[in-house]
C-alpha cells in the first residue's frame, strides 16, 4: 500500500514524480515468459472476476449494499441482471469479442472489431450500455468503424473492454499503443476524457505486466493522465456510487487500487462502493490482475466463474501475448 495516495490523486504528483516506466525488450528463449503469461492470465480473469463480482451489486447505493450483504467479497450472481453465480456481462464478453477480432486480424483493426461488436450485438448479450449500442447501430448504417466526435459522452464502454489491446500491443512504442486503442475506441465512444482514460489503463496493465509496482504506476500512466486531465483528480473525496461517467468510474478504481495492497481487497473495496460496480469491477481487476498475477485471485472466486468464460479467458491471454511477439518484459532505468 502506498503511502498517503490520496494526497497525490487529489493534488496531482507535481515535482513528487520520479522515473517514468521505461519497457525494454528481454528476448529471452523462444516463447513469452512463464511469469509474463501468469500475469497476463492475471489480468483477464481479473476482468472476469471484477465484472461477476460487481454485477451482483450494479447500480446500488453503498448503504444499500451493507444492509442486504454486510461486506460484498464472493461471486453470488443475482443483481437486477438476476445473473448465475460466476456469470459475466458486456464488460468481459466485449472484450472477448475484440479479442477474437484483434487474432483474427493480426492486429488491432477497427474494422475488424467493428465487425465483432456487430456480431456480438447479434447475439443477445445480457446487457448493452446506451453509448455501444448506438456506435454499433451508426456503424450497421454507415458502414464507417468510427463515430462522430462526442463532447457530452465521456462512458466507460471502451475502456471495460481495452484488455486485448493492452496485451496484442505489448512491446510497442506509446504512440502506436495509442493509435491502437482509439482503432476499437472510436468504434462506439469518442470524446477526450474517455480516450485518455482508455489509453491510461492500457499503459497501466503494460507497466503492470512489466513488473511496476503500484507506486511506479502511480508516478507514471496515473500522473500523467492527471497532468493532462485534472477532472480525474479525487479533490480528497470518496468516489463512491461511481456511475458510468469515465472520470467517476477512474476516481473509484484509482483509490480503491492505491488504498490496497492486494487484489482481493481492492476488488472488495471498488465493488463495494456500488454504482457502476461491474464496470469497476472489471476494470480494476485487468489492472491488479497485471500487478498481481492470476495466484492472487482467491481460488473461490476462479472456481465459481463460468467456467467456458473462464477457459477463453486464459486460451486468448496466452495468444494475444504470443501475437504481440513479447517473450520478455521489465522496466528499465
Amino acid at each position: 500500500m502506498l503511502a498517503n495516495p490520496q494526497r497525490l490523486l487529489s493534488r496531482g504528483i507535481g515535482k513528487l514524480g520520479t522515473r517514468p516506466v521505461t519497457p525494454a525488450w528481454l528476448l529471452q528463449n523462444d516463447g513469452p515468459q512463464e511469469w509474463l503469461i501468469e500475469r497476463a492470465m492475471g489480468a483477464y480473469l481479473g476482468l472476469a472476476v471484477g465484472d461477476a463480482l460487481g454485477a451482483t451489486v450494479e447500480f446500488m447505493l453503498p448503504r444499500e449494499i451493507q444492509v442486504q450483504y454486510g461486506v460484498h467479497d464472493r461471486l453470488r450472481g443475482g443483481g437486477w441482471l438476476r445473473l448465475r453465480p460466476g456469470q459475466v456481462t458486456d464488460d468481459t464478453t466485449m472484450a472477448l469479442a475484440l479479442g477474437d477480432a484483434i487474432l483474427a486480424a493480426g492486429e488491432v483493426d477497427a474494422m475488424a472489431a467493428a465487425r465483432a461488436f456487430d456480431a456480438w450485438l447479434r447475439s443477445k448479450p445480457v446487457d448493452v450500455g446506451n453509448t455501444v449500442r448506438r456506435g454499433i447501430l451508426h456503424f450497421r448504417a454507415t458502414g464507417q468503424p468510427w463515430v462522430a466526435e462526442q463532447p457530452l459522452a465521456a462512458g466507460n464502454g471502451a475502456c471495460m473492454r481495452t484488455l486485448p489491446v493492452a496485451l496484442a500491443t505489448l512491446g510497442r512504442d506509446e504512440a502506436t499503443v495509442r493509435r491502437a486503442c482509439r482503432a476499437q475506441t472510436w468504434v462506439t465512444h469518442r470524446n477526450p476524457l474517455s480516450d485518455a482514460a482508455t489509453e491510461c489503463v492500457v499503459l497501466l496493465v503494460q507497466a503492470a505486466l512489466a513488473g511496476a509496482s503500484s507506486r511506479e504506476l502511480l508516478l507514471g500512466p496515473v500522473q500523467a493522465l492527471l497532468k493532462a486531465h485534472p477532472e480525474f483528480r479525487s479533490r480528497g473525496r470518496r468516489r463512491e456510487n461511481p456511475s458510468g461517467y469515465i472520470v467517476e468510474t477512474l476516481q473509484a478504481v484509482f483509490q480503491a487500487l492505491f488504498d490496497t495492497d492486494n487484489f482481493q481487497d481492492c476488488l472488495i473495496d471498488v465493488v463495494n462502493r456500488g454504482g457502476d460496480a461491474d464496470t469497476t469491477g472489471a476494470i480494476i481487476g485487468m489492472i491488479a490482475g497485471a500487478l498481481y498475477g492470476v495466484s492472487a485471485i482467491p481460488q473461490s472466486w476462479q472456481r465459481t466463474l463460468d467456467q467456458h468464460i473462464r477457459q477463453r479467458c486464459q486460451v486468448q491471454a496466452v495468444a494475444l501475448i504470443q501475437l504481440s511477439g513479447a517473450k520478455g518484459w521489465s522496466t528499465g532505468s
